[in-house]
C-alpha cells in the first residue's frame, strides 16, 4: 500500500511543487512564512506541555514524597495510637505509618525572623513514610536524638536566618507559659544538625525535630496523630475515610494531601488542558498561512493545471495534488517544530537556571518549586503532531478544490 502511494504520480508532482519553489518570489516567501508559523506554533505547544508535565511530576514525586499522603488526628488526647496503628496495618493500601507531633511558630536567629511549621518525627520510621533523606545537603535523620533538641531545616530557611549546621536558632511557640512576669510564649533553643533542599516551598518554612522533643516543648505526653504513606496516593481520601469508619471512633478525623495540595494538582491539570487548547489557536493561525500560500500556489501553477487537465488528469487528481502539497508543507513544519520543541524543552531547565542565577531574578521563588522542570511525553508528541496535521489537512481542502475547479481553457488564456 505504501509503495503504491509512493509511486503515485500525483505525489511526485506535489513533492516537486513543495521542493522546487515557485516562479513568483512572493509565493516562495509566503511558503517560508507558512512553514515558519507551523514550526513556531508546534514548538511552543511542545515546550508548554513539557513544562506542565514537569510541574505535575515534581509535585507528585518530590513534594508529595516528602509530605504525608494522609494524617489521622484525634480531637481529644489518647493513648491507644499504637493499638490503632496495629489495626490499620492490615489495610493493603497502606505502605507505612509513623507517629507525629506538629505545630507552628517563629524561628529566630541573628536578628532574623521567619514563620515556620515544625514536625516531630521518629528518625527510625521517617524514611518509611517520607523520602526526605534523599534531599539532605548536610547531616542525616539520625542527627535527631531525643533530648538533644537538634533541628533539621531547609537550606532556603538557613540562608534567610544566616545560620548553618552547628548554629543555634530559637523556636517561639504560641503556647503560653505563666511566669513571674505573667503569660509568656514558649521559647526553646535548638541546634541545627542538618540541612535539606527539596527545591520546594518546604525549604523556606519546614523544621524537623525529634518527636520526643516536640512533645516536651508542647507539654503533652501523647502524639498528635499518625502519618500514613500509601501505595497509590490518589486513593488517599477513600482509604482515610474507610479507616475512620472501620475504627468506629467519632473523635478521629483525617486529612489527606489533597486538602493541602489537591487544588494545586487540579490547577496544573486544568492549565495544561487550557494551554493546549489556546496554543492550538497558534497552530490554526499558521494553518491560515498555509491556505493563503496554497491559493497563491494555485495561481502560480495555473498553466501546469491546464496542461495536466489537457492530458487527461481528472479534477480529483488536481485536488489530490494540492492537498498532498499542503500536507507536505504541513509535515515539514510540524516535524521541524517537534524536533525544535523537544530540544528546547530538554534544555529549558538549564537555560532558566543559568539566567536566574546570573541575574538573580528569583522568578520561581513564589511557586511550590523554585526551578523550571520539564518532562517530555511521547503521548503529547503524538497528540500535537496528529492534531496539527489534521488542522493542516483541513486547511488544504478549499485551495485544492479551487484548483480542481479551474477550467483548462481559461487557465491557458489566463497564462497567455
Amino acid at each position: 500500500m505504501i509503495v503504491m502511494i509512493l509511486k503515485d504520480w500525483r505525489l511526485h508532482v506535489a513533492a516537486r511543487y513543495s521542493l522546487s519553489g515557485a516562479s513568483d518570489h512572493l509565493v516562495s516567501f509566503m511558503s517560508l512564512i507558512s512553514i515558519s508559523g507551523l514550526v513556531l506554533g508546534v514548538a511552543v505547544l511542545v515546550i508548554v506541555l513539557s513544562v506542565m508535565n514537569g510541574f505535575e511530576q515534581e509535585l507528585r514525586e518530590r513534594v508529595l514524597g516528602v509530605v504525608p499522603h494522609g494524617v489521622v488526628y484525634s480531637r481529644v488526647p489518647r493513648t491507644d495510637w499504637q493499638a490503632l496503628m496495629q489495626q490499620w496495618k492490615e489495610n493493603a493500601d497502606i505502605k507505612a505509618m509513623a507517629p507525629l507531633v506538629e505545630g507552628t511558630g517563629l524561628a529566630l536567629a541573628n536578628g532574623e525572623l521567619a514563620g515556620v511549621s515544625y514536625t516531630g518525627i521518629d528518625p527510625l520510621l521517617e524514611s518509611e513514610v517520607s523520602i526526605l533523606k534523599r534531599y539532605f545537603v548536610v547531616g542525616e535523620l539520625n542527627g535527631l536524638a531525643q533530648g538533644s533538641f537538634n533541628v533539621i531545616i531547609g537550606q532556603a530557611l538557613a540562608t534567610r536566618l544566616k545560620v548553618n549546621v552547628g548554629d543555634k536558632l530559637t523556636l517561639v511557640l504560641p503556647e503560653l507559659k505563666v511566669g513571674l512576669a505573667g503569660p509568656m510564649p514558649t521559647m526553646k533553643r535548638f541546634t541545627i544538625s542538618g540541612l535539606f533542599k527539596v527545591g520546594s516551598d518546604l525549604d523556606k518554612s519546614q523544621l524537623y525535630i525529634h518527636i520526643g522533643d516536640a512533645m516536651k516543648i508542647k507539654r503533652q505526653p501523647q502524639i498528635d496523630g499518625v502519618r500514613i504513606r500509601l501505595d497509590d496516593l490518589f486513593v488517599a481520601p477513600g482509604v482515610l475515610h474507610n479507616l475512620i469508619l472501620t475504627t468506629g471512633d467519632s473523635e478521629l478525623y483525617a486529612s489527606s494531601w489533597m486538602g493541602r495540595h489537591g487544588n494545586l494538582y487540579d490547577a496544573i491539570q486544568m492549565q495544561k488542558t487550557t494551554m493546549f487548547l489556546l496554543l492550538l489557536l497558534l497552530v490554526a493561525v499558521a494553518a491560515f498561512n498555509v491556505v493563503s500560500n496554497l491559493m497563491m500556489t494555485v495561481q502560480d501553477k495555473y498553466s501546469d493545471i491546464a496542461i495536466l487537465r489537457t492530458i487527461g488528469a481528472s479534477p480529483g487528481s488536481i485536488r489530490a495534488i494540492f492537498i498532498m502539497h499542503g500536507c507536505l508543507v504541513g509535515v515539514l513544519g510540524i516535524t521541524i517544530g517537534l524536533v525544535l520543541g523537544a530540544l528546547l524543552a530538554n534544555w529549558l531547565g538549564d537555560i532558566y537556571g543559568f539566567i536566574d542565577e546570573s541575574f538573580g531574578l528569583g522568578i520561581m521563588d513564589e511557586y511550590f518549586i523554585q526551578y523550571l522542570p520539564t518532562r517530555l511525553l511521547a503521548g503529547d508528541i503524538v497528540v500535537v503532531a496528529t492534531v496539527s496535521f489534521a488542522i493542516c489537512l483541513a486547511a488544504t481542502i478549499y485551495p485544492a478544490s479551487k484548483a480542481a475547479a479551474a477550467n483548462p481553457v481559461e487557465a491557458l488564456q489566463y497564462e497567455g
